[in-house]
């Protein structure tokens, strides 16, 4: 029997295993998962950036417009759609960063996202800031766990 060279053509079946084939298939089950969660590495929140607030109402009338961003994400992975909620958090921490880099203090959404993009605009409200809405401020405390939630629901932070 022959000994198994290095230099085998694809498809040709000699009935001889060669080195490497047990450990392709285990490189290939380590390697794929590892690509797959590698879409959201690096999208971090920089240190400037937390600083800069989302006016989600939209009111920033007493503010300067400093200029527009657009940011990008990958909104799907092959034929598979990315979560939608997922996708609009990326895109929101990516726009703080770039506000933080234009000196802004405030970002606005100008339009909802659309195959991962979606344009932001950026201002300066100084001290005062935009009109209250939903902020980055911390949330407020959650009522004792034996009363009951008003509304017949209830509001449940996600994680970071």
């Amino acid at each position: 029997m022959a000994r198994p060279s290095w230099g085998r053509a694809i498809g040709y079946d000699s009935g001889v295993r060669t080195f490497m084939e047990p450990y392709m298939r285990k490189i290939l089950v380590l390697f794929v998962p590892v690509v797959l969660s590698a879409c959201t590495w690096g999208i971090k929140l920089d240190d400037d950036a937390r600083s800069v607030r989302t006016a989600w109402n939209g009111d920033v009338s007493s503010c300067q417009e400093l200029g527009k961003v657009t940011v990008q994400v990958m909104n799907r992975v092959g034929p598979v759609d990315r979560n939608d909620l997922k996708v609009r958090d990326e895109l929101e921490v990516l726009a703080r960063n770039e506000a933080a880099k234009m000196h802004a203090d405030t970002i606005k959404p100008l339009s909802e996202p659309s195959e991962g993009s979606q344009p932001w605009g950026a201002y300066t409200c100084g001290a005062r800031g935009p009109a209250p809405g939903r902020s980055n401020a911390p949330a407020p405390t959650p009522p004792p766990s034996g009363a009951a939630p008003q509304g017949g629901f209830e509001t449940v932070p996600l994680k970071n």
